[in-house]
Formats: C-alpha cells, sequence, structure tokens
C-alpha cells in the first residue's frame, strides 16, 4: 500500500502578509526573515525557505479529532508559498533529508504506532505503515525543532 503526503492549502494563510506584526503576535504569530537554509520548513511549499524570505511562525492544530491525542504545534509558511502536490510514493526533500518523529492515528485519532528515525527511510516506514490497515494517517514532525512537518494518508 502506497502513501501520499500532503501539504497544508494556501488559502488559510493568505491575509497574514496584510497583518502588521502587533496584530500577528496578537494571535500567537511570527513575521520572521528567514537568515538560514535549510531550517525553516515550509507546510504548504513543502519546501525549506531561502535566506530573506519571509515566512511566518504560528501554532498550527495538526490532530483534529475526538481524542487525548487532539493536537496542535508549531509551523511555518512561506509567504510565497504555493502549494506542493507531491506524488503517491514521493517524499520532499525537506523531509527526506530530517530526523523524524513519525505517528501513526487510527479513525479514531489514537495513535496505532510511532517511531523516530532518518527522513531517508520514511517511504519505507510509511508504506509498511499503510499495509495495516488500522492506520488511518501518519504525522511527521521533525524530532530535532518539533514542528510539525507533513501528514500522509494512504494513496
Amino acid at each position: 500500500m502506497t502513501f501520499r503526503i500532503l501539504a497544508l492549502p494556501r488559502e488559510p494563510f493568505a491575509h497574514l502578509a496584510a497583518l502588521s506584526d502587533p496584530a500577528l503576535a496578537g494571535r500567537d504569530i511570527r513575521r520572521i526573515t528567514v537568515d538560514e537554509c535549510p531550517g525553516t520548513p515550509c507546510r504548504v511549499s513543502l519546501e525549506d525557505a531561502a535566506v530573506g524570505e519571509t515566512v511566518y511562525l504560528l501554532p498550527w492544530a495538526h490532530l483534529v479529532a475526538a481524542s487525548p491525542y487532539r493536537a496542535s504545534g508549531p509551523i511555518f509558511v512561506r509567504e510565497a508559498a504555493i502549494m506542493a502536490d507531491p506524488e503517491p510514493g514521493a517524499v520532499p526533500d525537506m523531509i527526506g533529508r530530517r530526523l523524524l518523529s513519525v505517528r501513526a492515528y487510527d479513525a479514531a485519532g489514537l495513535m496505532v504506532t510511532a517511531e523516530v528515525l532518518e527522513g531517508r527511510d520514511v517511504a519505507d516506514h510509511l508504506t509498511a505503515l499503510f499495509a495495516d490497515d488500522r492506520v488511518r494517517e501518519a504525522h511527521l514532525h521533525f524530532a530535532r525543532q518539533g514542528c510539525c512537518g507533513a501528514r500522509a494518508v494512504r494513496a
């Protein structure tokens, strides 16, 4: 069984550029100019932002379920992001080059399994996860910085 890594749509973040820094701060969002690459992984483009690019650091509910595992965490979104659409079985470089915490969830939002692995191994791991009928989705978190990197579903 193969998988598909999903990016977030651009639309929920399009209005951020029009907000002032104080208005963003009031929503727990920070506007940042990137000073190092790689280092700022965008959830919309599934690419690292380039040096000099503007990104937004904000909280994001990545597991919205009536479950004890309901969760949110920080994400980055590039101001000029274009939504990525990876092919089934493809792993964007942004994910493949990082240490990951991969968490698999069932239809009730309960964790089935979790593993820490190198991004270069994530394709094989996701393929094996989705061979298990209990697994509905997997969340890929960057183990070192802790941001939620992407969500994967059965393709």
